[in-house]
């Protein structure tokens, strides 16, 4: 299967930008939709922005005015996800997964309900005011 490690979290001030980035291994990663979810304090995870194995690409209410951008580099085994004018709301810890069957879309429209085929540990954005 599929392994799921993401990195570039950290802590910034409140208009700053954070680079995510989600990289893949033990098997081919193009053929996978890769999805972004937080959870922030005291909240459930929810979805934040997915992009498809054609590079299809699905972002969440609170993203798609333009601060987060989702992109993939297959040849590096890694997706992305740029986080430019950072709020406190942002706080959370971010998770990405994959999954061979999804579309971007769907992703973004079952979000947890999904079974995805792999899940990262996380990596923390902490955003201060």
């Amino acid at each position: 299967q599929v392994q799921l490690a993401e990195s570039g979290g950290g802590l910034v001030q409140a208009g700053g930008s954070l680079r995510l980035s989600c990289a893949a291994s033990g098997r081919p990663f193009s053929s996978y939709a890769v999805g972004w979810f937080r959870q922030a304090p005291g909240k459930e995870r929810e979805f934040v922005a997915a992009i498809g194995s054609r590079g299809g690409i699905t972002y969440s209410y609170d993203s798609v005015k333009g601060r987060f951008t989702i992109s993939r580099d297959n040849a590096k085994n890694t997706v992305y996800l740029q986080m430019n004018s950072l709020k406190p709301e942002d706080t959370a810890i971010y998770y990405c997964a994959a999954d061979r069957a999804y579309s971007p879309q769907t992703m973004g429209a079952i979000g947890l309900r999904g079974k995805y085929d792999a899940w990262g540990q996380g990596t923390q954005v902490t955003v201060s005011s």
